[in-house]
This record gives structure tokens, C-alpha cells and sequence, in this order.
């Protein structure tokens, strides 16, 4: 079964684990303990059969949620897992008052891009050289109502589980 539910501070090793392993430049383990303290900051888990697979971490003022990372371990990609997890948050952000979303992505991660584009996300910018890593621009990308993408994506409900408590700041 899969579930999605708010990140606890017991989830923060299993998710700075998917972070090192996703990432050139990963949030140190301590960074991703102080979102848990942050006001703005809601971090989405997806489980499958009780483990964790993946996250969503995301910064939401006013009208608008901004996606700071999100990954699924590798050993999970390829399966729709991400795209489920995406769903999620955004109807976590749209608890939280939310009602668009924008992220950066690397120019040359068009698995990413697809999701996005298939979840209405739409290229509004670039940031040029954003990733210090490699150089890389960014793509900035908006989904401007998100509510009306949770309601076209609402098979995806069908096939996990967003348990109560995901709209809940872990402890």
C-alpha cells in the first residue's frame, strides 16, 4: 500500500538518506531538522508498504507553495511514485491556503520535466547558472491552479492512501 503522510522528526534520517542519493549538493541532515521548525516549511513522505520512498519538501506564504526538493530513492523511480508524491503535496499546499506552485528543475533532467508537464506545470522563466554544482541553468516552473491539476489528477486518490495527519507539522 502506499501512503502519504507528514514528515516526523523520525523520518528525517530515512529522508536526508534519499536526499544524499538523489542529490550532487544534498541539505545537510541538519538543515532538514529545522524545517520541521520552520512555519512555512510542510514536508510530504510517501511509504509503500512502510517504507519510505520518497519526499516533498515545501515553503508555503500566502497563495503560493514553492517546492524546495523532491525526490524518490532510486531503487523506486520509474513507477509513477513521483507523480503520486507531487499530487500529494500539492494537496497539501492547498489545505495550507495554496493555490499555485512553482520549483526550479536542472535544464538537462527531462525525466523531471515530464512529470511536471504532465501535472501542468508550465515554463515561466530560466535562471541562468543557478546550480553551482555543474553550472547548470534552472528551469523556473509555475502551476497556476493547482486546485483544478488535483481535480483532473483525482484517479491518482485511487491508488494510494493520504492519510489525515499528512496536513499535520510532524514532531
Amino acid at each position: 500500500m502506499i501512503t502519504a503522510r507528514a514528515m516526523t522528526k523520525a523520518d528525517v534520517k530515512a529522508v536526508y538518506e534519499i536526499e544524499v542519493l538523489s542529490f550532487r549538493t544534498p541539505w545537510s541532515f541538519r538543515s532538514l531538522m529545522g524545517e520541521l521548525k520552520n512555519r512555512v516549511a510542510h514536508y510530504t513522505v510517501l511509504e509503500k508498504d512502510g517504507e519510505l520512498i520518497g519526499y516533498c519538501g515545501m515553503w508555503v506564504m500566502f497563495e503560493e507553495a514553492h517546492i524546495t526538493n523532491i525526490a524518490i530513492h532510486p531503487a523506486f523511480r520509474g513507477h509513477g511514485y513521483g507523480k503520486q508524491l507531487l499530487h500529494a503535496a500539492m494537496r497539501a499546499a492547498a489545505s495550507f491556503g495554496a493555490e499555485m506552485m512553482t520549483l526550479e528543475v536542472r535544464e538537462h533532467n527531462t525525466v523531471a520535466q515530464r512529470m511536471y508537464d504532465e501535472m501542468d506545470f508550465l515554463q515561466q522563466g530560466r535562471r541562468k547558472r543557478y546550480y553551482s554544482d555543474t553550472g547548470e541553468d534552472a528551469l523556473l516552473l509555475w502551476n497556476r491552479n493547482i486546485l483544478e491539476t488535483i481535480e483532473k489528477n483525482a484517479c491518482l486518490n485511487d491508488t494510494y492512501l493520504l492519510q489525515s495527519e499528512t496536513f499535520l507539522k510532524g514532531e
